[in-house]
């Protein structure tokens, strides 16, 4: 097989693992769904034009992804939903005494992320 067509095979099948991760996301409460869905349109541009723009299409998540690849927004309730996930996720951390450097490692890197997600615009 041609480099090029390991490529795309490649491509496809990472951008297909990601939909599916995307839809368990949608029945699993800590999972998320949009990011998965990013990376799989990521994938598809690559190596399924055809594929990407049926997700771009798609009447739930396609707003979603055409918003990030036109201004990188996030929706205000996707913000929330973030930082309370994180919050959550830091909380349930410190209840588990894991330690002052895998607390500190561990809750800078969610404030990195928290501080990227709310410097997004909404809209």
């Amino acid at each position: 097989m041609q480099r090029a067509g390991l490529h795309i095979l490649l491509y496809r099948a990472l951008g297909g693992l990601m939909v599916a991760l995307a839809f368990a996301g949608v029945f699993l409460p800590l999972l998320p769904t949009t990011p998965f869905l990013l990376v799989a349109v990521w994938c598809f541009a690559r190596s399924s034009p055809e594929l990407a723009e049926r997700l771009r299409q798609h009447p739930r998540f396609g707003p979603y992804i055409v918003r990030w690849e036109a201004k990188r927004a996030i929706p205000p309730s996707g913000k929330a939903a973030s930082i309370i996930g994180m919050s959550a996720s830091f909380a349930l951390l410190l209840a588990a005494h894991r330690g002052v450097w895998v607390n500190g490692f561990v809750g800078a890197i969610l404030l990195s992320v928290a501080v990227y997600v709310l410097s997004r615009p909404s809209e």
